[in-house]
This record gives structure tokens, sequence and C-alpha cells, in this order.
């Protein structure tokens, strides 16, 4: 068997930095290469001209190495997550793109990095981006919402007769039907902004409407038998395979997948004091559908229902009893994940 060596790579938008270690821990060179797919090739012959490449550390395998991950996995090389260098060491010790090259280098080296990075392909990344465009037309329609509220708050009489007590859909039709005049009065300057803001609102409600279309087939195909769960839906569903990407099989077990999701308790005891606390870490969406899914079931399944009754029984707050439903609830969606492994 040849010299095997092990890499890194800090990326970034235009320039990767790369550095090889030996097999005893020992730096044998550092290059920069392009962002673009020459470069990544560039970077992967380079890398196999020292040796046998044995592992790859890379940081932001989901962002600006999102690329070059893809590309050194297509060359047979395996590929782990590193994570960004420790602030405070790095404030005594100095940066440079090339120590942070090092530095990513020595973690794999180490088996500091052992995270497999999240295929970035197939149905779970279709998605994500779905997701992505979804989310921001929901912010902006909700902001659009906001803004024709506090006009019609603030309207003259004769506007804000009109206007208040309509329901959202009454209110965006009536606005957006309106014809102000080409004066630059306060009406005319009121009505030309809820007409503005009520068709912002429409065109973005009819964006979500086509994403959710185009997510609703993608979500069932890929977790059947997640969404005929209770409480689960093509939101919650969706959010939870993105959390755990299409290689879920990277996630060693439930409880590591409750971690993920934020819904893993954290041990506070001190003296003779036990207790646990809530979890901050972990993707914040795959959290906050797990809350979904636990208030969706309060409402419609007795035996949640019994369960929060009972911790409660036990001394714990609602809230609480709610954290401890959300670890509790954790495994179901953890069992229904596509487990595709990576190659």
């Amino acid at each position: 068997m040849g010299t095997q060596i092990i890499g890194g790579v800090d990326t970034h938008l235009d320039v990767h930095v790369a550095a090889v270690l030996d097999e005893h821990g020992g730096l044998l060179g550092t290059a920069s290469f392009a962002t673009t797919p020459d470069g990544y090739d560039a970077l992967g012959e380079w890398l196999s001209s020292f040796g046998e490449v044995a592992l790859v550390g890379v940081e932001g395998t989901g962002s600006y190495g999102a690329g070059l991950t893809r590309r050194l996995r297509a060359a047979g090389m395996k590929v782990v997550e590193v994570d960004r260098p420790n602030r405070q060491r790095r404030r005594r010790a100095g940066k440079s793109d090339t120590h942070d090259a090092v530095s990513a280098a020595r973690a794999a080296f180490a088996g500091d990095a052992l995270g497999a990075p999240k295929l970035r392909q197939g149905n779970v990344e279709a998605i994500r981006v779905l997701r992505l465009a979804r989310t921001s037309a929901c912010r902006d329609r909700t902001k659009a919402l906001n803004q024709m509220r506090a006009l019609v708050t603030t309207a003259p009489d004769e506007l804000r007769t009109q206007l208040r007590g309509l329901t959202i859909p009454k209110l965006l039709r009536t606005a957006a039907g309106f014809r102000p005049a080409g004066r630059a009065d306060v009406i005319s300057a009121n009505r030309l902004a809820l007409k503005t803001l009520a068709r912002r609102a429409l065109a973005l409600a009819a964006e979500i409407q086509a994403l959710d279309e185009l997510l609703a087939p993608l979500v069932a195909e890929t977790a059947p038998e997640m969404i005929e769960r209770v409480g689960v839906g093509t939101d919650t569903a969706g959010a939870l395979l993105v959390a755990a990407g299409e290689n879920s099989s990277r996630i060693r077990n439930e409880r590591s997948f409750a971690r993920l999701c934020g819904a893993a308790p954290l041990d506070a005891s001190s003296g003779k004091q036990q207790r646990h606390r809530l979890s901050r870490a972990g993707d914040r969406q795959a959290n906050s559908a797990l809350w979904r899914i636990v208030i969706t079931r309060l409402s419609y399944d007795p035996s949640t229902r019994r369960y929060l009754r009972r911790r409660c029984a036990q001394g714990k707050t609602k809230a609480e009893a709610i954290r401890c439903l959300k670890r509790y609830v954790a495994p179901e969606p953890y069992a229904y994940l596509p487990h595709q492994t990576l190659d």
C-alpha cells in the first residue's frame, strides 16, 4: 500500500485553500484553487499526487464547499465535515486561510471531524431549495399584510371606515381593486400604498400555492409513511427531511436525530438539584416542526393529551411537558427517513 495522506480545505466563494498531511501528521504542502469544476479537479489531482487520499476534511460542505464535496466524492475520496475553528483560539494565534486549511486537515487526521456531509442531490435537496423559496415568500407576504394593517389603522376616517373589520381575503380584494386618482393628497396616497401591498401579497400567495403544488407530491414520494402519521403534513415532513439530509444513515440513531432537532434535553444538575434544561442547539426549523406535530396531536390525539396531563400532575409546567413530548415524538419521523448511505 502506498503512502496515505490526509487533506484539509478552507472553502471560500472564489478560492479554496488546501493543505495535505502525511500519515504521521507532517505538513506536505498547501495550495490555492479556483472554485470552478476545473479547479475542483485540480485540487483532487494535487491531493492525489502526494499519495493515496485516505480522508479530506472540508469546511462548509453545505455552503461554499458543496461543489467541491460533490466532486471529491465522485472521484472516490472520503469527505468529512470540519467545524469552523475555535474563535477564541484563533484570536490568540491569528488567522489565515492557509492556517485554517492546515487546521481542517489536522482535525480530520486527529479524528475530531467525523460528520459525514449531506448529499446535495436527489429529492431532499429539491425539497430544501423549494422550501427556501416558500419560506421567503411566506415571510414577505406576512410583512406586506402587517404593513396593510398598520396603514388601515392610521388611514383617514373615510378609508379606515371602509376597510376596518374586513377579513384578510376581503381586505386584499378590496385594496387590490382600488383606483387611486393621480393626485398627491393623503387619501390617494393611502389607496395607492394599500393597492400596491395588496397586489404584492396576492402575488406572493400565488407563488406559495405553486410551490406547495410541487412540494406535496415530492415529500409524499420521499417519505410516504412519515406523512401518514398524525400531525405530520407536507411542511413539517419537509423540514425534518431537510434537517436529516438525503443520506440520513449518517445519523446513528434516534437519540442523535433528537439532538439534531434540538429536542434532546441537556443535563443541568448541580449538587442536590437534579434537572435537565432545554437544548438550544440543533436545527430550529426541525425543532419547530416537532412542536407543530405535538400541538396538532394535543388537539386530535387522546393519548397525547393523557401524556400531557400525567406530566403536569408530576409537577411539570405545560411548556416543560411539551418539550418532553417533542423528545417523545422524535423517534417516529426518524424511523421513516429515507436511509440512503454514502458511497
